[in-house]
């Protein structure tokens, strides 16, 4: 004869498992992805709120030693800062300096503590100046100043 009711029912119940199945593993592998991609923006935000710096210069009287200017950089955030030529751009006047030509005192800068940025004399010409400074994670700082 053929197949009865029953043996159809069971055979549209084992494919509606089988879809659901298929359907259910998407939706977790997409919720997966979208999980692992808030936690990483989750760290990289948490990274931005923790790096903070502020130049803390006298803007009227910019000491110097040799043929740099000095410029104090204090970490107010809550981790150390790495402060190098390749952590760092820095800016006079919307010209970016050339990394020859500027650096820190010190590889890093723990939090609460202040750190010396050297720049050389030939970028800085007698007037106001902007100083930009951009850190790691692009967190920066301006700072106008008078030589």
């Amino acid at each position: 004869m053929g197949f009865s009711l029953t043996g159809t029912h069971v055979i549209y119940f084992i494919a509606a498992i089988i879809i659901a199945g298929a359907v259910s593993g998407v939706f977790v592998a997409v919720i997966q992805n979208v999980t692992v991609s808030f936690s990483e923006k989750g760290e990289r935000v948490q990274d931005q709120l923790d790096i903070e710096f502020k130049i803390i210069s006298d803007p009227d009287n910019i000491p110097s030693s040799g043929s740099d200017y000095l410029f104090y950089l204090k970490n107010i955030g809550a981790i150390e800062i790495p402060t190098s030529n390749q952590t760092f751009n820095t800016f006079i006047d919307g010209e970016l300096i050339v990394i020859a030509n500027y650096n820190f005192s010190a590889t890093t800068v723990l939090p609460e503590s202040t750190v010396t940025l050297y720049i050389s004399q030939s970028d800085i010409s007698p007037g106001d100046h902007k100083l930009r400074l951009i850190g790691p994670q692009a967190i920066e700082d301006d700072f106008t100043f008078t030589i």
